[in-house]
């Protein structure tokens, strides 16, 4: 007798081996139905796996993450047997899933062009109403080389060719089509109920350029057809918000050719950038923090020393002088602790909280770059705390508080948190390791909020929390961050004067909440696609005038608003005043005053905003009561 051990912790049990299909038919005909695959003692399976023991099993629908994965790795498989019905001569090589969808590189004797998606997709859309089976089955490793060269399949023979075991692989068949694949898929091709494909790209092969040239098909999928609409909604969103259509609109920043992946900044883009800038360094200063600055040239040796030399080399720009090797810095944290070492430190003076504003260079390759969102020159709000052991659960709780009452003065409320334990490359002893992860793991428990686990994703000097903040069209935007460090200050000889005399090594935690500035901006470039809350906006009122007779009077509204710290400007252009407000609510500007005889002789303005609501008309004073409040709400009137 087999017991099946559910979920909500009932069992059923079976008189023999029993597939997961099955199981699901015990329970009901609509689970039946739904069933994508399981995950047997918290293994991803087939619905076809037979199961042969007891276990505890989960069945996976449309409605569990797992399968939306399930399915759009069966999809990208539905699009190569889709391309090989209507390209024959077309050679599949490798198609992994992606996020929110997922790719098929081919190679092929002409370019795919835009006819050809739309009758591929369509082919597709035929395999799924034939409902086809798809099936898994073992092959060795010879064998399946065999069975693939009868096939012309060269890439997919070099692939097996180059897996070392010689054990039973696995391959999934639906109809005249098999692919090499671990798995799982759904049952059968009808499982798959919303595709599209999008685009077509080069790749080449094993993504080494002295390879060939490969056609990257790429597609997106779900599992069902209002979330597919939903997405390609928010493309279009995505599309019109582009933070590098809006910077080049509102005149904030440029790119060219002359310094690759380095912004640029116009006037109104450092206004809002020494805005932010602004904003933290009053709120370090009431944090404790200390504002340092480091050389952006040091010596190759201390690189060799923090160990990023190691790890980090091929992202490092280099210079040589005088016979000796530079890096131009790419993160800020050895040149901190040169810092910390200047004076032997007092465990009372413990913890001590640098900040640094810091400019960093970090070589991206070229098809990588994106606008502000990824570039090769950008400043981090980096910081870095010294500590004792017994402080970090605190310090990374304090920290926390911050990051969450940071990104809601910029009109962020729905942050999640991640928890990003020991990568395989790293430095230091498990037994370190250990300490660190069970310090962020308290630290995280301790603020009740909900948080996901990312095994093998922290930094090689220690694990970190990192900080994703969701935007306008609900995009998970990964900025701030914390980590632990108990390694990188022992390698640089920090060291303090603990309670019992001697001499320890402080424990160091690297955060930042922007990430970094550039990055940051285009963020909230996109989120607020560019209509700024008043406090971050470039140019917060333009005074207009009708004719000429009111300019002087402008002029000294301008000078009063400049006077109470507000960013104006007169736009006192012989145009009609329709224009004039037409232009200056085209470039966001979140308020706009106008002055006809009747106001300067009341001495009055009348007043509306870049909606176009009219504050009908009021004294100057009154209007500065009216933008002093709506300043110091920052970004929380706006989500």
């Amino acid at each position: 007798m087999i017991v099946i051990t559910l979920p909500d912790g009932s069992k059923r049990q079976f008189p023999a081996a029993t597939t997961i299909q099955q199981v699901a038919e015990s329970i009901g005909p609509g689970l039946a139905k739904a069933a994508l695959a399981g995950k047997v003692d918290g293994q991803l399976c087939d619905t076809s796996h037979l199961i042969e023991g007891d276990a505890s099993l989960s069945i996976i629908t449309a409605r569990d993450a797992e399968g939306l994965e399930v399915v759009r790795h069966s999809c990208a498989h539905l699009m190569a047997h889709a391309v090989k019905k209507l390209f024959p001569a077309a050679q599949v090589t490798i198609g992994p899933v992606i996020e929110n969808g997922f790719y098929y590189d081919f190679s092929f004797e002409r370019a795919f062009t835009t006819e050809d998606l739309v009758a591929i997709e369509a082919e597709m859309e035929k395999l799924v109403g034939e409902d086809i089976k798809v099936e898994r089955s073992l092959m060795t490793r010879t064998d399946a080389i065999t069975f693939f060269e009868k096939l012309g399949e060269t890439y997919k023979v070099e692939i097996i060719a180059s897996i070392p075991s010689e054990q039973g692989l696995s391959f999934y068949r639906q109809g005249d089509f098999i692919d090499l694949c671990r798995g799982p898929h759904v049952p059968s091709t009808g499982h798959i109920k919303a595709f599209k494909l999008m685009s077509v790209a080069g790749a080449y092969w094993r993504g080494d350029s002295k390879n060939a040239m490969l056609q990257r098909i790429y597609g997106t999928a779900w599992t069902d057809k209002k979330a597919l609409k939903d997405y390609l909604h928010m493309l279009e969103e995505a599309e019109r918000r582009d933070h590098r259509k809006i910077g080049k609109k509102l005149d904030l920043f440029h790119f060219q050719e002359e310094a690759p992946g380095m912004a640029f900044w116009h006037p109104k883009g450092w206004k809002i950038y020494q805005s932010i800038k602004k904003y933290m360094q009053e709120l370090l200063i009431q944090h404790n923090y200390h504002e340092i600055n480091t050389p952006q040239l040091v010596d190759y040796s201390l690189w060799e020393k923090s160990g990023h030399a190691d790890k980090f080399a091929e992202q490092m720009f280099q210079v040589e002088s005088e016979s000796r090797l530079y890096a131009i810095k790419p993160m800020n944290c050895p040149c901190h602790i040169q810092v910390f070492n200047q004076g032997l430190k007092s465990y009372r003076e413990l913890p001590l909280r640098f900040a640094e504003f810091g400019s960093c260079h970090r070589y991206e390759p070229s098809g990588s770059m994106h606008g502000l969102m990824r570039v090769r020159s950008f400043t981090q709000d980096d910081g870095h705390i010294f500590c004792t052991e017994a402080q970090i659960q605190s310090e990374v709780s304090d920290f926390i508080k911050l990051v969450y009452e940071v990104y809601q003065d910029f009109g962020f409320n729905e942050i999640t948190l991640r928890l990003s334990t020991r990568p395989a490359k790293r430095v230091g002893s498990d037994e370190v390791w250990d300490k660190a992860e069970e310090a962020l793991k308290v630290a995280l428990d301790s603020t009740g909020r909900k948080w996901q686990l990312l095994p093998g994703e922290g930094a090689f000097y220690g694990p970190k929390i990192e900080f994703a903040l969701k935007d306008c069209m609900g995009r998970e935007q990964q900025c701030g961050t914390i980590q632990v460090d108990f390694s990188m200050p022992g390698r640089l000889g920090a060291q303090d004067v603990a309670e019992d005399n001697h001499k320890h090594t402080p424990v160091m935690l690297h955060r930042a909440i922007f990430g970094s500035f550039e990055r940051f901006i285009g963020i909230l470039i996109e989120h607020y696609e560019g209509s700024f809350p008043a406090w971050l906006a470039p140019m917060q009122v333009e005074v207009m005038n009708i004719t000429d007779r009111q300019a002087q009077y402008c002029t000294n509204v301008v000078k009063a608003l400049q006077n109470n710290g507000f960013r104006a400007e007169a736009d006192l252009r012989n145009e009609k005043i329709g224009f004039k407000i037409r232009e200056h609510t085209i470039q966001r500007v979140p308020f706009m005053l106008v002055a006809g005889d009747k106001e300067v002789e009341a001495g009055t303005l009348a007043v509306r905003d870049r909606t176009g609501k009219d504050y009908g008309v009021m004294t100057l004073e009154a209007f500065i009561e009216l933008l002093t409040a709506d300043v110091a709400k920052l970004g929380r009137q706006s989500a």
